[in-house]
């Protein structure tokens, strides 16, 4: 995030700051919560006054010297700021203040950047050694880099669900035409996941919210030192750092906004979900219409047809003899879904299909196989994302709703849809309240200008819901990269979409209101990785 600027008096202004943007009886005051609202100025002047003392970082986190590291304490129920605190971990690069082209050059400094990657459950505390790459060495020099790990991920208050040794239970099957008895075995794995939730975290699981994310950003800007944020939410990222926009607009100084989450309340989440598994299938298809351009490299099929062929054969053969007795089905499927969020693995993964359906596995087992080094964070990333969707929104309640709604969905999207309704089944008999989420609207002249970045094709967060982030954000430009589908834009391989970026958060200049920018080049084919 930034560092740490003595506000002097700014304490008792931010108090006030964040009282005058919603007057008691205002419909935002009521839509957020009063007492939360209060609770989260309380915290915020506590935090402004504290500040956060960076120092080493701690093991698992350790990086080069110029990477500090420390906390910052907020509230776990802001309707009581002065009960139960909890610590997030925040890590920090200070601006270089040289120009990256003329290194005799100053570069004044613009304060501090705060980054979140989205997941719900991912953390940020490596964002800033992204400093180090070509695209963002521009901006390195004229903002602290700040990343920091949200409530509940990693060091900061971590949750959990179940013993993470069950993750590296396999191999397992992925059917897209399920059984009437998977289908039960997959309810009951449901509701045990639930009740683990609370179980393993207790009742204190029903904080981990997103209008809890926008609030804790709020109390890091104030201990960063910032009188108004600058924030570059990626994909989930985009959906709190919306509602924040809703709750705080006066504290906005710059937003970029990349792969945008419809923040529609009546597509929080069990629609976007549903959204995202027809998204992922268009995706699914992109990936095969480019291995089958490169079927001299792979062998795979001369069209996308017959790349998925070669795709059922290998997860038939994987159904009946998993390789390495660790990937079967559900493994590769995972592994192909990736290829759905970036085309950098496209490569990689044809490169691996290939050479297993030639007799030779090991690609495949690197690439999809288990990771028993990293378990503990994928339960924790996995604890997170479930407590935060369930805790944000209502879902359906009845098996039959999930079970109608997918069935047909799956019909014409098979790919990803049963797999993601498993993902997120546990919401359905989540055992606390569900909150109800904000309507994100600014009106003109409430809000900085804010950048929201998507790709016409990106599968996780489908393009009509940057267009309805656009929509509710007055005076926002939305930059779309055009026959792309790559998740998370900025920062990339495409020139024109990092100029709208530099220019934004360095200059404050933003483009049209609906920019285009052409696609970045398709991934080369390669063999042997």
């Amino acid at each position: 995030m930034r560092a740490a600027v003595l506000l002097g008096t700014a304490g008792s202004l931010l108090l006030t700051a964040v009282v005058a943007t919603a007057p008691a009886g205002s419909a935002k005051a009521a839509s957020s919560g009063w007492a939360e609202r209060r609770g989260t100025a309380v915290a915020a002047e506590r935090a402004a006054a504290d500040g956060i003392r960076f120092g080493t970082c701690a093991e698992d986190e350790d990086g080069p010297a110029t990477l500090r590291c420390g906390t910052v304490t907020v509230p776990l129920d802001y309707a009581h700021p002065d009960g139960k605190q909890i610590e997030l971990t925040v890590s920090r690069v200070r601006a270089t203040g040289k120009d990256p082209e003329n290194g005799k050059r100053s570069v004044p400094r613009q304060g501090a950047l705060v980054y979140n990657p989205g997941g719900p459950g991912a953390s940020g505390m490596y964002f800033p050694l992204i400093g180090m790459i070509p695209e963002w060495k521009r901006i390195a020099s004229a903002y602290d880099l700040v990343g920091y790990a949200p409530r509940g991920v990693a060091r900061s208050a971590p949750i959990s669900c179940q013993d993470p040794k069950l993750l590296l239970r396999g191999p397992t099957q992925s059917p897209t035409n399920p059984s009437e008895s998977y289908k039960e075995e997959r309810v009951a794995r449901a509701k045990a996941y639930a009740r683990g939730c609370v179980e393993r975290s207790g009742r204190a699981i029903r904080h981990f919210t997103s209008v809890n994310n926008a609030r804790d950003l709020d109390v890091l800007r104030a201990a960063l030192g910032e009188r108004r944020l600058t924030f570059m939410g990626a994909s989930y990222g985009t959906y709190f750092g919306a509602l924040y926009a809703e709750l705080f607009p006066s504290h906005v100084r710059r937003m970029v906004l990349d792969s945008a989450v419809n923040p529609d309340p009546a597509k929080v989440w069990y629609r976007n979900n549903l959204d995202q598994s027809a998204a992922f299938e268009s995706r699914w298809a992109d990936f095969r219409a480019w291995t089958a351009r490169h079927d001299e490299v792979y062998g795979l099929g001369r069209t996308a047809e017959e790349v998925r062929l070669s795709y059922e054969r290998a997860r038939a053969r994987l159904a009946a003899e998993p390789a390495g007795g660790v990937v079967g089905p559900g493994q590769l499927q995972g592994a192909f879904l990736q290829a759905g969020y970036y085309d950098d693995y496209w490569p990689h993964r044809a490169q691996a299909l290939s050479a297993y359906l030639k007799g030779d596995p090991k690609p495949l087992i690197r690439q999809a196989g288990p990771h028993p080094d990293s378990v503990k964070d994928q339960e924790n990333s996995k604890a997170v994302y479930t407590a935060i969707e369930c805790n944000d929104a209502p879902w359906p309640r009845a098996w039959h709703t999930w079970d109608r709604d997918n069935t047909r969905l799956a019909r014409v999207a098979p790919f990803e849809t049963w797999s993601n309704a498993w993902m997120n089944l546990p919401c359905a008999y989540w055992p606390l309240p569900r909150q109800r989420p904000l309507d994100v609207r600014t009106v003109p002249g409430e809000l900085a200008p804010t950048l929201v970045l998507a790709a016409e094709r990106d599968a996780a967060t489908p393009y009509a819901g940057a267009v309805e982030m656009h929509r509710r954000l007055s005076g926002s430009s939305l930059v779309t990269e055009l026959a792309s589908g790559s998740h998370g834009i900025a920062g990339g391989s495409n020139a024109c979409v990092n100029a709208h970026v530099d220019a934004y958060l360095l200059e404050g200049r933003v483009p049209a209101a609906r920019t285009t920018c052409a696609p970045h080049e398709p991934p080369k084919p390669r063999q042997g990785l």
